[in-house]
């Protein structure tokens, strides 16, 4: 299986992009996955879900159902039951679902400075186009969910920057504490580690590795809540957040 470039990478706004296809994967009860040579679609990981869309060439047209990592970085579109796929070799128009993918890409920007204002370790997390949640490593809840809810909601008002730098494996070994996630290995491979930044470098607000789209400023999540508070184990709290309209 063939590399896919990641467009989503270097711009996660990116609605519309063509790709050529590459192969045609079986993905067993029927279903059919595409590999394109470019993908726009971002892969399930890191606990954000794979894109939906659609994809259209000269004489036809299918649905992407989900986005998953396939294998050599290629990245594949799953069809919906029973669509029939572009010819391998052909050029087709992506459409991403925009409005589900801008709704990870708040809840992601949001959860990464939850994660600001209650540094515990994170083991584990998962995000919907409306909320998400976070599984934090510490032995008690917050006491006053309402001023976590308000020391969050004053970050995003902010209207930080969030952007992205690269660094190398061995630069991220030589740097253990830019690691939050406990379940989540950072997203290596390809002999470089994309650090996801909230805040400029004079005035960094958290920086982490990440592979997932987030929005470029930190204004755009808007409104949020802070919802259920669980008891997961000895030492798992999971706090949800909620997207307000």
């Amino acid at each position: 299986m063939s590399t896919s470039e990641r467009l989503f990478d270097s711009d996660a706004y990116a609605r519309t992009a063509e790709g050529r296809v590459q192969a045609h994967v079986d993905m067993g009860d029927g279903q059919i996955g595409v590999v394109l040579d470019r993908s726009l679609f971002y892969p399930t990981g890191g606990g954000q879900p794979g894109d939906t869309g659609q994809l259209s060439w000269a004489g036809g047209n299918c649905h992407v159902s989900t986005t998953q990592k396939g294998e050599a970085g290629g990245i594949v579109l799953v069809l919906s039951d029973g669509d029939v796929p572009p010819e391998v070799g052909a050029t087709v128009t992506q459409t991403l679902d925009w409005q589900r993918r801008y709704g990870h890409m708040r809840v992601h920007t949001a959860l990464h400075l939850l994660s600001v204002v209650i540094p515990f370790p994170v083991s584990g997390g998962a995000i919907t186009a409306e909320k998400g949640r976070l599984d934090f490593n510490m032995p008690e809840a917050p006491a006053d969910k309402q001023a976590v809810q308000e020391q969050l909601q004053a970050l995003i008002d902010r209207g930080l920057e969030v952007g992205d730098d690269w660094i190398t494996d061995a630069e991220l070994d030589a740097n253990p504490q830019l690691v939050k996630t406990m379940s989540v290995a950072p997203p290596r491979g390809a002999g470089r580690v994309r650090l996801v930044r909230i805040g400029t470098e004079d005035e960094q607000v958290d920086l982490q590795p990440c592979g997932g789209t987030h929005v470029g400023r930190t204004a755009e999540i808007g409104r949020i809540r802070i919802g259920k508070i669980e008891k997961k184990g000895k030492q798992n709290r999971r706090i949800y957040l909620h997207l307000e309209g």
